[in-house]
């Protein structure tokens, strides 16, 4: 039977959520229709959009949905960098989805990229000498894809100035840590259905009330004029309820992933392998971990793993589903090092004896590679 530990790609869809999509499937309106049926398919969506709000700590008129955080991240980046002046820069750093990197440096006149050092933290040190008065915004992972890092978000804030907005990626944030947006003080926030057990396709900007944000998708004035096109009923639904689950069930869901990541790295450790943690388990989100493995390349030893039926990866998926080297363990150590790097990512789906398996599958391989 295979394992599946690679949750931080994708995660199945909720049964619940997806039996409740099914009960509102008959919920079929356009919500820009004035009449009886478009009205009540108005106020599905409103409900959904009330969900996310509350479950945030947000305004229901806060709430964006897209088509997930790759979207997300790019209207939060493109629609507030094209309301300042052309002079005006970023922040971020060479860790980031690729959504924010490769967006940054499509538009923005100047990209200041922060180091980040082997726990995958920035400095706050540095933020403050690279912040000069063309900064318009920073944008950063409130919990890195790859390696689980937890930046210190509110901290952050509270080194800008007031017109410097702070957007952050928080897809593999939500069910993990703290993520209401007056405590951490946020302008930006996104996030992904498919990251937390809804289906591809659906997912949400925050955007605090008087932040400019200048629409990406024209041809409707959909979502208050901030996103063109005919809102996804069901979907929409879909993540409120995931973000609902994950959000309280945040405690309880940790505590299955917490036990299920130190099982392996006990079991591993005690099994004999050779390999070290990449980051700092003291500040990493329990679902995520992040290993160097010097007896094998990650290729050759993802596809020994497959061949085992156990399913990880060596990184973001988001890279046409090719193996290159990690640019995140390159920037944090080497390419080296990211060239001898696997992700592993739990759920609390994630049983005892999946880890069991997986631990078997590592053995086996090991004593044939060493």
């Amino acid at each position: 039977m295979s394992v599946y530990l690679d949750y931080a790609a994708t995660t199945p869809v909720d049964k619940d959520t997806l039996n409740g999509m099914v009960k509102h499937a008959n919920i079929y309106g356009n919500p820009s229709s004035i009449h009886r049926v478009g009205k009540e398919a108005k106020s599905f969506l409103e409900s959904s959009r009330s969900k996310v709000a509350k479950m945030i700590g947000a305004k229901p008129e806060e709430i964006i949905f897209t088509s997930g955080a790759t979207e997300s991240n790019n209207l939060a980046i493109r629609g507030t960098l094209s309301h300042f002046k052309s002079n005006s820069n970023m922040i971020t750093t060479n860790i980031e989805h690729m959504s924010i990197i490769e967006t940054a440096e499509s538009l923005a006149n100047d990209v200041k990229y922060l180091s980040v050092d082997q726990t995958g933290l920035i400095s706050l040190v540095e933020l403050n000498e690279l912040l000069d008065d063309n900064t318009s915004l920073v944008s950063l992972h409130y919990v890195n894809n790859e390696v689980g890092s937890v930046q210190p978000i509110k901290e952050i804030k509270d080194k800008l100035p007031e017109d410097v907005l702070l957007h952050i990626d928080a897809a593999q944030a939500v069910g993990h840590v703290d993520i209401n947006v007056d405590r951490l003080g946020v302008d930006l926030m996104s996030m992904s259905g498919h990251k937390l057990y809804a289906p591809k396709g659906i997912g949400v900007l925050y955007v605090r009330k008087g932040t400019h944000l200048h629409a990406q998708l024209v041809g409707g004035k959909q979502e208050r004029e901030r996103r063109a096109g005919t809102e996804n009923l069901l979907y929409s639904y879909a993540i409120s309820e995931a973000i609902k689950n994950a959000v309280e069930s945040l405690d309880e869901r940790n505590t299955v992933i917490s036990s299920r990541k130190k099982m392996l790295i006990d079991g591993l450790k005690e099994a004999g392998i050779e390999f070290e943690v990449n980051g700092d388990l003291d500040n990493q989100s329990p679902h995520i971990l992040n290993i160097y493995v010097p007896f094998s390349e990650t290729e050759f030893l993802l596809t020994a793993l497959d061949l085992e039926g156990i399913y990880i990866s060596g990184g973001s998926a988001c890279n046409a589903g090719t193996v290159t080297p990690s640019h995140v363990i390159t920037e944090m150590y080497n390419e080296n090092r990211a060239a001898h790097s696997l992700r592993i990512s739990f759920s609390h789906l994630t049983t005892e004896d999946d880890i069991t398996k997986t631990i078997e599958a590592f053995k086996k391989l090991y004593e044939r590679l060493k």
